[in-house]
């Protein structure tokens, strides 16, 4: 086999192959040979057709057939060669397919980019150190209340929050209009359910009161006639309700999964799911600043065809986020735009943190992929059926396996890495990251320029 590689431009390899003709001339007989034994033809006794008639029938069908195999192969083998590694599919060229005469062909894709590591301890990090106390637990059993709770008639004014029963009849220069009546509707003040205006008129009336509200349509509403429009709503308050939380009785703490212990079985779960999440969030916004870094500290030439499949994958999973409703949309109607940069980011982390991985020869730690399985299944009310269920997907097991090489190369990270500690609060730890608000206004000022 005889091959020739050209480099053209950046990434981008042009392999010129050429294979022996005996090399499909032999494959071809066999598989024609093997066919004898089977094949019928009205004139022959099965297994007596001459090797003439089968090469007239069949041969043109069964040579294009090794051909297609025969370049795939040829195309490892002179990669391997040539100690080339190939990132996405080539797109291939025949250039002599004749019979008789060598095959030719020509395979253009792109190869993984050589990836310098710069110096890892230049990376400067805050990692937050807090604490789950008492009044943190109280806060978040009291958001389990809310949650759980439910909506009680009191005898007072209608406030924000509240929950208020209704009558409403909307009219437009003394005439009403579609959909602006309604008899004991249930509405929550200061939802936004309701047109401006509407829910804050409400606010200060008492059950049994009658009111007019002289309002306004918003410019942009969705009903064309109504766009802008004054209007006038006669409304009637039925009934005023509170939000009341939910008591911490046996059948509360059921709800959570806690069956025996009372309150103080509650308060640790709740403690025990605490300290994970804070573990989580410092873990995710330490590994956070350490990937912007190793990103921003390296210029990695980035093959496309990474990129395009990326993109895919990220598109496929804006798809999957739309549920039962994605099965009846195009995935083009999602232009490629929108998860360019992203995808370009998600690359460049993979060769940069793949290069690392090579370069330290980083191992997932069997102990350590059963203790992240074991974290993940202890979230759940069986926790050893999710185990087993991990260890018995292959998918899964992988997907935990590659995050626990990856916590490997954080760890290789932080080892020489810069490390500020941060004293922060339960709620200021486990807080999603602000945006970059000087980073945004810098890209705005850039546009309008």
């Amino acid at each position: 086999m005889q091959v020739s590689i050209e480099t053209t431009t950046g990434l981008e390899r042009r392999l010129t192959v050429g294979v022996p003709a005996e090399r499909i001339d032999q494959e071809v007989n066999k598989r024609l040979q093997k066919a004898a034994g089977n094949a019928r033809i009205d004139g022959f006794r099965p297994g007596k057709v001459p090797m003439k008639v089968l090469r007239q029938r069949y041969g043109q069908g069964v040579r294009q057939e090794v051909i297609g195999e025969v370049m795939s192969q040829s195309f490892y083998e002179a990669v391997v060669k040539e100690k080339l590694q190939p990132a996405g599919q080539p797109s291939i060229e025949p250039r002599e397919m004749a019979p008789g005469k060598d095959l030719t062909y020509v395979a253009t894709f792109e190869v993984y980019p050589d990836v310098v590591l710069r110096d890892l301890s230049a990376i400067a990090v805050e990692k937050a150190v807090a604490e789950v106390s008492d009044a943190d637990i109280d806060r978040m059993i009291e958001v389990f209340r809310k949650q759980q709770g439910g909506y009680g008639g009191v005898d007072r004014a209608a406030a924000l929050e509240d929950q208020v029963n209704v009558d409403y009849k909307g009219t437009r220069d003394g005439e009403a209009f579609d959909g602006g009546s309604a008899e004991g509707t249930d509405l929550v003040l200061g939802s936004g359910s309701m047109i401006p205006g509407f829910e804050d008129g409400i606010v200060g009336m008492v059950a049994g009161e009658e009111k007019t509200l002289q309002l306004s349509f918003p410019e942009d509403y969705h009903n064309e006639d109504l766009k802008g429009a004054a209007v006038e709503f006669a409304v009637v308050l039925n009934e005023v309700c509170e939000h009341q939380p939910a008591e911490l009785t046996e059948d509360f703490f059921a709800r959570y999964g806690v069956s025996e212990g009372g309150e103080t079985a509650f308060r640790e779960q709740v403690a025990d799911n605490m300290q994970r999440e804070l573990k989580k969030a410092v873990s995710n916004k330490l590994k956070q600043q350490i990937m912007d870094q190793l990103v921003d500290m390296h210029d990695v030439p980035l093959p496309i065809a990474l990129v395009k499949g990326e993109v895919d994958t990220l598109r496929q999973q804006m798809f999957q986020q739309f549920g039962e409703a994605a099965a009846q949309l195009d995935a083009s109607i999602l232009p490629d735009e929108m998860f360019t940069e992203q995808a370009e980011r998600r690359v460049a982390l993979g060769l940069i943190l793949g290069e690392l991985i090579k370069a330290e020869q980083l191992q997932s730690d069997p102990a350590k992929v059963r203790e992240m399985v074991e974290e993940i299944a202890a979230t759940y009310q069986d926790p050893d059926e999710v185990v087993n269920y991990y260890y018995g997907n292959e998918e899964l097991l992988k997907s935990v396996e590659s995050a626990v090489l990856e916590e490997a190369a954080v760890d290789k990270i932080l080892a020489v890495a810069s490390l500020t500690e941060v004293q922060l609060s339960y709620e200021e730890a486990v807080a999603p990251p602000e945006p970059d608000v000087e980073g945004v206004e810098e890209d705005a000022a850039g546009q309008e320029s």
